[in-house]
């Protein structure tokens, strides 16, 4: 066992490494089975010495054109699809063969916006990598493009990386893409330097992020930033860090001085299910609005649950059980909460003062810059 990855064990006693298509593919979309072989090799290190992996990784669409070509009658949507289906069966096996090189084996998750939505489902992916991980077994996850489209995909496979990274209660996230993190301007310009740390407290850093994307994926540097800070106001450590650098995930765990930027974590941590709570926006079925008091006593300094007698307008269809966002008067965004209500129900309540509340404080979750975002 290495000496230095033991005594970092506690600290990094589960790891979500994110690996990007621009990491995973060669230039004309075929895979780079030599980089993977590369990582995986980082990964089995890392196993052997009794670190828990989740691997995410992106690369099925790539990996699939470069297996085939849809006719032209074939739709963008059936495209994709297509591709996917075949690409992952071809991605899911180079990890299946390298990782049985070290004599690990290793399982496919496939996700959909719709497994983090429900409680239940959420639950059900949970144990089931929990399960994996129990058996020495590194869960392979991917989201499911052959069903996932429009509305239901993931903004890309950062986001998802951070969903799963907060579901397993991870210690850290490694998000591998092909430079070494965030920059204050393009990387290689006169001046330009890398942001090696990013604390919970830090502004202006949204200056520095560029909107551009790889050729094959879908996000970019915006999408991990934002995803990261999410994530490290947990109190997970997030870094975002070269994926084609040797070594990369031992290294930065080694405690060595290799480049990346470290977003470190929140000191505050959520339970499991304000966890879940936390990364529902885009899952959340309506909007409910709240006045200047009802504002002030959920932003207050005592934990405070929403009543309907603070609610001045609701917006959207909602079952009760259902996340929903919570907005003052001016649009602002205030938090996320578990509704107590249905919509029908909650409406003929607006404004009435009921005992049980909309949303009570153990299912609120605020948003850390209230009265700076818009709900809607």
């Amino acid at each position: 066992m290495n000496v230095e990855l033991k005594n970092r064990k506690r600290e990094f006693r589960r790891i979500t490494v994110k690996i990007g298509s621009n990491v995973v593919t060669m230039d004309d979309g075929s895979l780079n089975t030599w980089r993977i072989s590369r990582i995986v090799e980082d990964i089995a290190t890392l196993y052997r010495n009794g670190i828990e992996v989740i691997l995410v990784t992106s690369g099925a669409v790539a990996a699939g054109r470069a297996e085939i070509s849809p006719s032209r009658k074939t739709n963008i949507v059936e495209a994709k699809q297509i591709l996917a289906a075949v690409g992952q069966v071809k991605l899911m096996g180079s990890y299946q063969y390298l990782f049985g090189k070290y004599g690990i084996p290793a399982g496919q998750v496939l996700a959909t916006k719709e497994s983090f939505m429900d409680r239940r489902h959420y639950l059900n992916m949970k144990n089931c990598i929990l399960a994996m991980l129990e058996n020495n077994v590194i869960p392979v996850v991917n989201e499911n493009d052959t069903i996932s489209v429009n509305e239901l995909m993931f903004t890309d496979n950062d986001e998802l990386s951070c969903l799963i990274s907060s579901m397993m209660d991870c210690s850290a996230l490694f998000i591998l893409t092909n430079v070494d993190g965030i920059y204050t301007g393009l990387p290689g310009d006169d001046g330009t330097e890398l942001i090696r740390k990013i604390e919970p407290d830090s502004k202006g850093i949204e200056q520095y992020i560029f909107s551009f994307r790889s050729e094959f994926g879908r996000g970019g540097m915006h999408t991990k930033y934002s995803s990261a800070r999410k994530l490290s106001s947990e109190g997970i450590n997030v870094f975002i860090a070269n994926g084609l650098r040797d070594s990369i995930v031992t290294d930065i765990i080694r405690g060595k001085e290799v480049p990346c930027t470290h977003f470190i974590p929140s000191p505050e941590k959520r339970n499991g299910v304000k966890k879940w709570i936390a990364h529902s926006q885009h899952f959340a079925r309506g909007s409910v609005f709240v006045n200047t008091g009802a504002r002030e006593a959920l932003l207050g300094p005592k934990a405070s649950s929403l009543l309907l007698v603070g609610v001045t307008r609701i917006e959207g269809y909602f079952e009760k059980g259902d996340i929903i966002r919570i907005a003052d008067e001016e649009g602002n965004w205030l938090g996320l909460g578990k509704s107590e209500f249905d919509s029908e129900k909650a409406r003929e309540n607006i404004g009435k003062k009921n005992p049980k509340p909309l949303v009570h404080y153990h299912y609120l979750v605020l948003n850390e810059r209230s009265g700076v975002e818009t709900a809607i």
